[in-house]
């Protein structure tokens, strides 16, 4: 028992790490520098829309589509979330040109949700308008639970007038049933959750975190708008499978959705197997929070990434790595600090 106590503390605590890093505006900012040298490539598809344009018409030919999300974070300023708005809409023209199965992710603080609602709410309208031209889905990824109730009113307002929008439900939220018995219209895509949140208001152990993913599952699946599932645990996909095979649910109902880079062949195998599948496109420049968020959800990604990062391909020690592993550590440090700081104040 201390020994399986040992690993989950041991795992909570690079957890921890990394979301620490993830939520750290310097290395966010330094990472666009560095380009993908930290083995990003592995989890992000590229840079720009041209970069991606050849990895979705790949998806498309094993009948894969795909989930586009320009990454972003730290928006404080107008032009940068106008920016952010004009390059999703260039996203949106792209996909129509070029005839993809594809649809968009989107966070609402790149548009402006921390700066100003109702300018929020104006680059949401322009970006739904055309995407509605277009018949393409746009998904409100769901963000820090500090703007959870904020992104559900939105959402609710857009859905008074437009139709091809909806949102994320994470499963580790007490409240997630709730939700999504008011949103049983509306396409959603379930997941566990990505970021740490407070006992009060999520489930901490992973049992509890994916009892209540597969009840939440089980019950859209059994109601009658769409649900993207996303999860790479194939016991939880074991179970979903037999579930729908059991109760005779149309496969049009639901698709399976995974991270690109991650347990790829899957993505193959639910595809051949007839299943909608969907594979979750993440690019662009502001790439770094992001990637920390899926080594905090999976710290033995840093297995598929070590050899490329801290070694050439003639095996000798890069310089970069180095430097990059004395600033994280030293803001990890500072974070620690300071959270112990404000525990003690508090």
């Amino acid at each position: 028992m201390s020994h399986f106590k040992g690993e989950t503390d041991m795992t909570n605590l690079t957890r921890d790490f990394f979301i620490g890093l993830s939520n750290n505006k310097l290395l966010n900012s330094n990472a666009k520098k560095w380009g993908f040298r930290l083995g990003a490539d592995k989890f992000v598809a590229g840079t720009n829309i041209e970069t991606v344009i050849e990895t979705i018409k790949e998806l498309n030919s094993r009948n894969i589509c795909g989930t586009l999300d320009n990454l972003g974070e730290f928006v404080s300023d107008r032009m940068e979330a106008t920016t952010a708005k004009m390059e999703i809409i260039g996203i949106l023209n792209k996909i129509h040109e070029e005839n993809l199965d594809c649809h968009i992710s989107l966070k609402l603080t790149q548009l402006g949700l921390d700066i100003d609602h109702d300018f929020c709410m104006e680059n949401m309208r322009e970006i739904l308008e055309i995407a509605a031209d277009y018949n393409i889905f746009i998904n409100i990824d769901m963000e820090k639970y500090i703007h959870y109730d904020k992104t559900l009113e939105v959402l609710k307002i857009l859905r008074r007038q437009y139709s091809n929008v909806g949102t994320v439900i994470q499963s580790y939220l007490y409240r997630a049933e709730d939700d999504l018995k008011e949103l049983k219209d509306v396409r959603i895509r379930l997941v566990k959750g990505a970021y740490k949140e407070s006992a009060s208001v999520a489930y901490q152990s992973k049992e509890d975190i994916d009892r209540n993913f597969i009840k939440l599952a089980k019950q859209r699946l059994l109601g009658d708008a769409f649900t993207s599932i996303a999860t790479h645990d194939h016991h939880i996909i074991q179970i979903l499978k037999d579930f729908v095979r059991e109760n005779n649910i149309n496969r049009d109902k639901f698709e399976f959705q995974m991270l690109y880079g991650f347990r790829t062949e899957m993505h193959y195998d639910l595809a051949n197997e007839g299943y909608n599948f969907c594979t979750y496109i993440p690019f662009g420049s502001d790439w770094f929070g992001y990637f920390m968020r899926r080594l905090a959800e999976r710290p033995q990604n840093m297995n598929l990434v070590f050899k490329d990062v801290f070694y050439s391909k003639d095996n000798k020690l890069k310089k970069e790595p180095i430097i990059l592993g004395t600033l994280a550590v030293t803001s990890v440090l500072v974070w620690k600090k300071k959270k112990n700081r404000k525990e003690k104040i508090g």
